[in-house]
């Protein structure tokens, strides 16, 4: 080690100053047999002092011996200075690989029109109960599905106008906004409010909602039963619609409670124990609309996008091998409905229907 060295430097001087004592005895002979040289040779050259050439030899000892501790803690600094790079290079990869978000793959691009399209995943154990259950009707394979053509787009743009009436009377003062026909519930400021009651008291109800828009409801989403029925091969009499079943509106605003961080990662099954099916109708579209906001399934090799699109649905089973969020929203609003379907006919609810005054 260099201190080493240093301390053998330390003795090497003790060791020195004997030297020069025992050295003194020595200097006549030595500077007899230079004068016997310079008168032989006849040389003009000015003699040494006998002091000079023993202080050389000092000097010529000590400094390979100093030479050696500079130059290996030269070396151990550089080893210091690489180790510390390295360390500091380690972590900043490791930092990005974290961060850097999994590889992304369409499962339905906007500018497609897909028929329908299938994407197989393996089941996770989260049905286990259902399907001891609800034999008939619980998943026994999962998947997640895209249907541009089951509804129409005049459906759709209808669909459009009566989410559009009713959030008219609320809106969340973040950037997510629900309006649910089945509870009345509306996104107003940091809460919610009971939108039938509300128009009620304001004498607009009538105004507002129509008995065609609560029709029109109940078509599409029993169309959207009859699709995931279908699907999975379950009788459409043992698969129920449940709560909740909302219509949204997205914007770019800041979130102000937890109800407008609609960004996060999340299993629906693990939200609401009752789900079994999950499905979407998209009510406007991807780029144009709005931007941001695509649907976005999480897996281990890559995550699944899908562009929302008007009238295009997409529907899944709601465990946690689709676990899924929605980006958030950079410009625009974005519309949509989300329809939910459970297994258990004690969570079903039924469809809604224009309310009376002895209803409000």
């Amino acid at each position: 080690m260099p201190s080493h060295k240093r301390k053998g430097g330390s003795g090497a001087s003790g060791d020195t100053g004997k030297t020069t004592a025992e050295n003194s005895t020595q200097k006549t002979g030595e500077s007899a047999d230079a004068d016997h040289k310079h008168d032989k040779s006849g040389s003009r050259g000015k003699r040494r002092h006998p002091k000079s050439k023993d202080n050389e030899k000092t000097k010529s000892e000590a400094t390979p011996e100093s030479t050696q501790g500079s130059s290996g803690s030269r070396h151990l600094s550089a080893r210091h200075i690489a180790f510390r790079f390295l360390s500091i290079l380690t972590i900043v990869l490791l930092i990005q690989w974290y961060y850097t978000p999994a590889s992304v793959k369409p499962l339905a691009e906007v500018d497609e029109d897909v028929v329908k399209r299938t994407m197989p995943v393996e089941c996770s154990k989260d049905f286990a109960e259902d399907i001891k259950k609800f034999k008939e009707c619980a998943p026994k394979r999962c998947s997640r599905v895209v249907m541009d053509q089951h509804i129409s787009a005049e459906e759709a743009k209808k669909l459009l106008q009566i989410a559009k009436r009713g959030l008219k009377y609320g809106g969340s003062n973040g950037g997510a906004s629900i309006l649910d026909l089945h509870s009345g519930a509306l996104s107003k400021g940091n809460k919610f409010i009971d939108i039938y009651k509300y128009l009620e008291e304001e004498g607009k109800i009538n105004s507002v909602f129509r008995k065609e828009d609560f029709d029109l409801y109940r078509t599409v989403s029993h169309k959207i039963q009859l699709a995931i029925s279908g699907e999975y091969g379950i009788p459409p009499n043992k698969l129920y619609l449940t709560h909740p079943t909302f219509f949204s509106r997205m914007t770019n605003k800041p979130a102000k409670t937890i109800h407008d961080e609609y960004w996060h990662v999340h299993i629906d099954k693990e939200t609401y124990k009752t789900f079994d099916y999950t499905s979407l109708l998209y009510l406007s579209d991807y780029g144009s609309d709005f931007t941001g906001g695509r649907f976005v399934f999480v897996d281990k090799d890559a995550n699944r996008t899908v562009d929302p699109k008007l009238g295009r649905v997409s529907f899944f089973t709601s465990g946690s091998e689709n676990s899924h969020h929605v980006e958030k929203v950079t410009s625009g609003t974005r519309y949509a409905i989300t329809v939910s379907f459970t297994c258990d006919k004690e969570h079903a609810i039924k469809a809604p229907k224009l309310p009376t005054k002895s209803q409000t």
